[in-house]
């Protein structure tokens, strides 16, 4: 298999020649028909990812169409993107162009398995790139498909390949010469070993690590609006996001209204058929992940926690949990958790809030809820976050970067810097 793999990624350096040298039109035209491709067989890959890997499958057609969307962003913004920039020096002139690296390695996650790809793919493909793509393994039918979806036969070459390879190989592929760069969106070890490998080969990297998100709601805030939004913050595909709220904090004035309701709605989420386009709540893509959760939660309760909702297992499925009295000592205040578990602090004041915020080896996000949004703007340089949202979840949205920082990782995805990172920014003089 890995045979296999290399061959394809060698394939992948000569269809990178012929790629990067069509213009920019042609490229579009291909990404274009990828486009009509999810549009038209949206129910169709939308299942793939429900049968793979659980989410419900109204998350699923979400997720397919959001893919179709961020195709439009990039076919409505490269030209200017990709336009040459002009600087001032002191020669007649002088200007800034970017043109592809090569072959990329992408090494991408099960629980958003079509937005990932797409918003590492559709970017770089436009920019002239190629990509070689290690999916996870448990979603093998979405990898398929995904080869699939980007293959252009009117080329008569790959822009994009499947590697079906465990993850032992992935230092081999990096370590191809074919092979620009790499970027991988998963756990904090798997980053921390790509990193490794892609230092060791002088292979630029980017990685989009773990989360864990705090979700402040501050006295002064519109208490429906926060409290519908910290469930879907915090539950939305089963709590399988790094940028899901998992931290929420909540002042001490307004605490007991804000769990009673927030623990309303969760408890009235609708579990059942994951095909069933009215589920909001399905079980987590492995039993292992979901044993996982069930432990830290259990370690919690012993630890002072209180249990309002939920707490129990069934397999894969993992009841929606919220747990309340949770203090920074507890496992799911310091850990990643990723699943339906909601865990409640309190703080004084806003100095409290930017503290436990900051208490985290993660720095991939923040939600602010407060009516003062003068104040809270004025303090965002304090949060140790890539992102800063005021009265509004944390989300991945094309027009806007993405990335974090400590554990977190690195690099940005999205927006122009989608574009960059994976760039050779070109200087050019004139005299």
């Amino acid at each position: 298999m890995l045979d296999k793999a290399l061959t394809s990624v060698s394939k992948l350096e000569s269809a990178y020649l012929a790629w990067k040298a069509l213009p920019l039109a042609s490229r579009k035209q291909t990404i274009t028909r990828i486009q009509e491709r999810l549009l038209t067989h949206t129910e169709e890959y939308a299942s793939a990812i429900t049968t793979d890997m659980n989410k419900p499958l109204a998350q699923s057609i979400a997720e397919v169409k959001k893919c179709a969307s961020l195709c439009s962003y990039y076919l409505n913004h490269i030209d200017k993107f990709l336009r040459p920039q002009p600087l001032q020096s002191s020669w007649s002139e002088s200007y800034v162009r970017l043109d592809p690296l090569g072959v990329l390695l992408a090494v991408m996650p099960w629980n958003f398995p079509f937005w990932q790809v797409f918003r590492v793919a559709i970017p770089n493909l436009l920019l002239g790139n190629v990509l070689a793509v290690k999916h996870a393994s448990n979603v093998p039918t979405v990898a398929a498909l995904l080869d699939e979806i980007f293959q252009d036969e009117t080329l008569g070459f790959p822009i994009y390949k499947n590697l079906p390879l465990a993850s032992h190989h992935v230092e081999a592929i990096i370590a191809h010469p074919a092979i620009k760069g790499v970027t991988l969106t998963g756990s904090e070890p798997a980053g921390r070993s790509v990193a490794q490998c892609a230092g060791k080969y002088l292979k630029k990297s980017v990685l989009e690590l773990g989360g864990s998100a705090a979700f402040i709601v501050c006295e002064d805030a519109d208490l429906n609006r926060a409290v519908a939004t910290a469930v879907n913050a915090r539950m939305q595909n089963a709590g399988q996001s790094c940028i899901a709220g998992k931290r929420i904090l909540v002042q001490q004035s307004i605490a007991k209204a804000f769990i009673e309701a927030f623990t309303e709605k969760v408890k009235a989420l609708k579990q059942g058929d994951k095909y069933d386009l009215s589920t909001e709540i399905g079980a987590m893509a492995r039993e292992d992940l979901a044993i996982e959760i069930e432990e830290m939660v259990e370690q919690s309760l012993s630890e002072g926690a209180t249990l309002l909702c939920g707490g129990k297992r069934t397999g894969a499925f993992y009841e929606p949990t919220v747990l309340t009295d949770v203090t920074p000592t507890m496992r799911v205040f310091k850990e990643e958790t990723f699943g339906p578990v909601a865990v409640i602090t309190t703080f004084r004041d806003f100095e409290e809030a930017i503290a436990l915020s900051n208490q985290s080896d993660f720095g991939l996000g923040v939600a602010i809820f407060s009516q003062n949004v003068d104040f809270v703007k004025s303090q965002a340089s304090r949060f140790d976050e890539g992102a800063v949202y005021i009265n509004e979840m944390l989300i991945s949205d094309p027009h806007l970067p993405f990335g974090g920082i400590k554990n977190s990782g690195y690099g940005r995805e999205l927006s122009y810097f989608g574009v960059w990172e994976f760039a050779n920014i070109k200087t050019v003089v004139v005299k």
